[in-house]
């Protein structure tokens, strides 16, 4: 299979890290060592999941809203929109009360399409409370929603996607060549059969006919093996008739190029099963899945934890003291830029204000993409005053976000400082809880995540020693952090002598709550950030 790399993907190294724990698999995209994707999933309770195909009854009809309310099996009720339903509705009911009876199964292609439904219409024309539908899960379940449904069915391949009851041939607008693009509708035009549609996806840039033409036969199969499933299946609807692909195989499908470095994971069975796969869509990557059995956990060994801790709180690190608010409203997600209280050290306010912005943008689009945020984003940057670094910024940003697979939007900076963002969303928003026990003390107490508090000091003694140029620094610090920074065989404190060529010591106080510290010179005066 032949693939076009552009050169500017091969600077960036990719990996996926999978820690598989009892029935969870936690699966991590990481670019140039920083992590951008987490998905937690449930190895055996994979319900309810975008491209989960389900025989549902409907419940009711809401003709105010052009919709119905639809039997999924969750606890909502599933909302189904006429303009969901997709052109070819009357034929996909045709077919499934065809399924319904004891008449022998004809060859998909060979069903006769009814006429599309008007595009205008009203729900109540086409759907009838209890009646039984064919419905794909558009978007899974969200806050105290229940799954979006969609009655046009397609089924995703790697290479294609196939929409039953179709006849149109597209092809993916990141595809630049013309020739290309030629070649590939020509060739899957004649691979089609009858009652079929195709949208082929950028991965296909380059692909033989032969790897084309094994996709579509394998989706069709897929579908037609569903199809005879609702005939078998004489249970009563809401059942599930065909299953997306477990997230860590659709992940891989969605996201693999040949630029992709390793793939590891700490289970062997899930090893086999993902060296398969990448087998059969790209035999000579094959090699880069590798089972990880070192010592450490996985996680802890390529930094995911350290960085899940530092990327999931309120307050998220941007650099040289800058930080980042995110808040969670009812409508959207308000994202605050603050530079912290260290830049005034180095340039003018206008080029402190875009580099940190600059920096902050690239975090957010990583924020962004890493939690799963969608809906309205609005972003408060530093105020900026000339046109040209906001138009830089408005790229920058552009930039940023243009790996993000999920459809959005980004407008240019308002008058106000503000810039807007709408973000599909098609999954529940990913949040964790990173605070700890406060091991001192007693009841409940929590606190940040410790694994941060060390890195947070260690970016205080290099900003002490590049920027405010005190070479001779002492940390004041409760008695536990005391003793982590200065005991063992290689004590912290070491390691930061020689990587910021300075002279620093530890001194330890019972005085101090046990995430307190402060800085001071060889001479006792406090230093202040």
């Amino acid at each position: 299979m032949r693939i076009h790399i552009l050169p500017k993907i091969l600077r960036v190294k990719k990996e996926v890290i999978i820690r598989s724990q009892d029935s969870k698999i936690d699966i991590a995209l990481v670019e140039d060592n920083h992590l951008v994707e987490l998905i937690h999933n449930q190895a055996d309770t994979n319900q309810f999941t975008v491209g989960d195909i389900y025989i549902a009854k409907v419940k009711k009809i809401i003709s105010g809203l052009n919709a119905v309310f639809v039997d999924l099996g969750y606890d909502k009720d599933a909302f189904l929109h006429y303009h969901d339903l997709g052109p070819q509705f009357s034929s996909l009911s045709k077919l499934l009360k065809e399924l319904f009876t004891t008449k022998p199964i004809r060859q998909f292609q060979k069903y006769q399409r009814l006429p599309d439904i008007d595009k205008n219409g009203n729900i109540s024309d086409v759907i009838e409370p209890g009646q039984y539908v064919l419905v794909q899960i558009a978007k899974e379940p969200i806050s105290t929603k229940g799954p979006r449904l969609s009655s046009e069915i397609s089924i995703a391949g790697r290479n294609i996607v196939l929409l039953p009851f179709s006849n149109k041939i597209s092809i993916s607008q990141k595809i630049k060549s013309l020739d290309e693009k030629k070649r590939l509708k020509r060739v899957v035009r004649a691979l089609t059969p009858e009652n079929y549609g195709v949208i082929v996806r950028t991965a296909a840039e380059g692909s033989s006919i032969s790897d084309i033409e094994g996709e579509i036969r394998i989706l069709i199969d897929k579908w037609e093996k569903a199809l005879r499933k609702i005939r078998k299946n004489k249970q009563k609807a809401p059942y599930l008739i065909m299953s997306e692909m477990n997230r860590v195989s659709a992940l891989l499908r969605d996201i693999f190029t040949p630029e992709f470095n390793n793939i590891l994971t700490d289970d062997s069975e899930l090893k086999d099963e993902l060296k398969e796969y990448i087998t059969t869509i790209a035999p000579d990557r094959a090699k880069i899945v590798k089972l990880y059995s070192a010592g450490p956990p996985i996680f802890e060994q390529f930094g995911i934890e350290r960085q899940i801790k530092s990327s999931f709180g309120q307050t998220v690190p941007v650099k040289n003291g800058a930080y980042l608010i995110i808040e969670r409203t009812e409508a959207f997600h308000v994202i605050d830029v603050n530079s912290g209280n260290r830049t005034k050290f180095e340039k003018d306010q206008e080029s402190n204000a875009f580099d940190v912005n600059k920096s902050s943008a690239i975090e957010i689009a990583r924020q962004i993409r890493l939690r799963d945020l969608g809906g309205i984003i609005v972003v408060d940057f530093i105020d900026m005053r000339t046109s040209v670094n906001k138009q830089k910024l408005f790229e920058t940003m552009k930039e940023a976000m243009s790996t993000d697979r999920a459809k959005h939007n980004i407008l240019p900076l308002s008058r106000f400082g503000l810039m807007q963002i709408t973000r599909q969303r098609v999954r529940p928003e990913l949040k964790l809880n990173t605070n700890e026990m406060c091991p001192t003390c007693s009841g409940t107490g929590q606190i940040s995540p410790s694994i941060n508090f060390i890195h947070k000091i260690e970016l205080d003694v290099r900003h002490i020693t590049k920027v405010l140029k005190i070479k001779n620094v002492i940390v004041k610090t409760h008695p536990v952090i005391a003793g982590y920074l200065t005991k063992g065989i290689v004590p912290v404190i070491l390691k930061w002598k020689f990587r910021y060529s300075m002279s620093i010591s530890v001194v330890e106080s019972s005085d101090y709550s046990f995430l307190e510290y402060s800085y001071h010179t060889k001479d006792g005066k406090k230093i202040t950030l």
